[in-house]
C-alpha cells in the first residue's frame, strides 16, 4: 500500500495509485494556546482518522500576537477565537509595525509545535503549516471594515504595512521549513468580488505575496486556500507560478463557483474539495459518502484531493468524519 507521501506525490503529478488522497482539518480551540497541547490534539486527530496529510491549524492570532493583538475563546463552532484588541486604529499605525523574529515570542511557540509534530509523526506523513497571507493578517490587525477603509483612503500607508507583514511572514516560513514540514496551507481571504475588485486584490494581495512565497521553492506539498464566495479562481495559475511547484487549490466548491469539474478545466494543478461542511455537521454518513462519490465522478479521481472548502467545524460527528475519510475507497 502506498504511503501518504507517495499518494500525495502521485496526486500532484496526475497519477492514481490505490485511491485519491483525503484530508480534513479543524481548529483545536483552547488546545491551540500552547505548542504542546496543539501538538497533542493534532496528533490525536491524525491518529484517529489517518488522513493523507496533516494541516496544522493554530489560532489565526498566532502570527499577530507579537504585534499586540488579543483574542478570546467564546465557543464558536468553527473553533475560532474572537479578537478583543486590535493594534491598527490610525493610518500611521501601519508604518509603525516592525518585522518579527520567528525565533522569539508567539512565533517561536508555533515553530516548536512544528518541531514536535515532525518528531512524533511518521516521516511519510506530510505536514503543512497554515500561513495567512499579509492581507488576511492586516484584516485581523485592524478589523475588516477599518482595513478596507484604510486600503482605499490611505493606500500608501497600508502598502508599507503589508510589506512589513510580508517580511515577517517570509521569515516565519523560512524558519518553519527548517523543522522539516512539507509545505504550507496559504490562506487568502480577500480574493473575492464582494470585498475587493480584481485590480485591488492584485495590488494589495498578489503583488505582496510574491516575496512571501519565495521560501516555498524548497517545499513540495502546498495548498492555496481561496476563502469566501465569488472568489477570483483564475488567480490560481498565477499563484502556482509563485510557488514554483505543483499546487493544490482549495475553495468552497459546494457553496460558490466553480465546481470541481469546471475548476479542472481552468487549472492544471490539483483541486481540493467536494464535501459540504453543512453535510459533515448536519448530514448522515450516507450523505457524506454520496458527496464524496459525486466529487469522484466530477474529477475522475485524478488531480483531486477530497476535503471540505474550509475547516471542519468542531461540532462535526465522528461518524461523518470517518465516512469522509473512507469516501473514496
Amino acid at each position: 500500500m502506498p504511503s501518504h507521501r507517495e499518494r500525495m506525490q502521485a496526486c500532484l503529478t496526475g497519477q492514481i495509485l490505490d485511491r485519491p488522497p483525503v484530508a480534513l482539518w479543524r481548529h483545536q480551540p483552547v488546545d491551540d494556546q500552547s505548542p504542546e497541547t496543539l501538538t497533542t490534539a493534532t496528533l490525536h486527530f491524525q491518529q484517529t482518522f489517518d488522513f493523507d496529510l496533516v494541516k496544522v491549524t493554530p489560532a489565526s492570532s498566532f502570527c499577530l500576537r507579537d504585534w499586540g493583538v488579543e483574542d478570546n475563546w467564546e465557543g464558536n463552532p468553527e473553533g475560532t477565537r474572537r479578537y478583543t484588541k486590535r493594534v491598527i486604529t490610525q493610518p500611521e499605525d501601519w508604518t509603525r509595525l516592525t518585522v518579527l523574529d520567528p525565533h522569539s515570542g508567539h512565533l517561536a511557540r508555533q515553530i516548536e509545535c512544528l518541531r514536535l509534530l515532525r518528531l512524533a509523526l511518521d516521516p511519510e506523513t506530510p505536514i503543512l503549516q497554515t500561513i495567512f497571507n499579509p492581507l488576511a493578517q492586516a484584516k485581523n490587525l485592524a478589523g475588516e471594515t477599518q482595513m478596507l477603509e484604510h486600503l482605499r483612503r490611505y493606500p500608501e500607508a497600508v502598502l508599507e504595512g503589508l510589506k512589513i507583514i510580508a517580511a515577517s511572514t517570509r521569515r516565519f516560513i523560512e524558519a518553519a521549513a527548517e523543522t522539516g514540514i512539507d509545505g504550507i496551507f496559504y490562506a487568502v481571504q480577500h480574493a473575492q468580488a464582494g470585498l475587493l475588485t480584481l485590480e485591488e486584490y492584485q495590488t494589495f494581495g498578489l503583488l505582496i505575496d510574491q516575496s512571501v512565497l519565495t521560501p516555498t521553492a524548497e517545499l513540495w506539498c502546498n495548498i492555496l486556500h481561496l476563502h469566501g464566495r465569488e472568489v477570483y479562481f483564475d488567480l490560481a495559475p498565477l499563484y502556482a507560478a509563485l510557488f514554483s511547484r505543483p499546487l493544490i487549490v482549495n475553495w468552497h466548491d459546494r457553496e460558490t463557483p466553480p465546481d470541481l469539474s469546471e475548476a479542472q478545466r481552468r487549472f492544471d494543478g490539483v483541486v481540493c474539495g467536494g464535501l459540504s461542511r453543512d453535510t459533515l455537521v448536519l448530514g448522515t454518513p450516507d450523505q457524506v459518502r454520496k458527496e464524496a462519490q459525486e466529487a469522484m465522478m466530477q474529477t475522475g479521481g485524478q488531480r483531486f484531493l477530497l476535503s471540505t472548502g474550509c475547516v471542519v467545524p468542531i461540532t462535526a460527528p465522528y461518524g461523518n468524519i470517518l465516512a469522509a475519510r473512507n469516501g473514496v475507497i
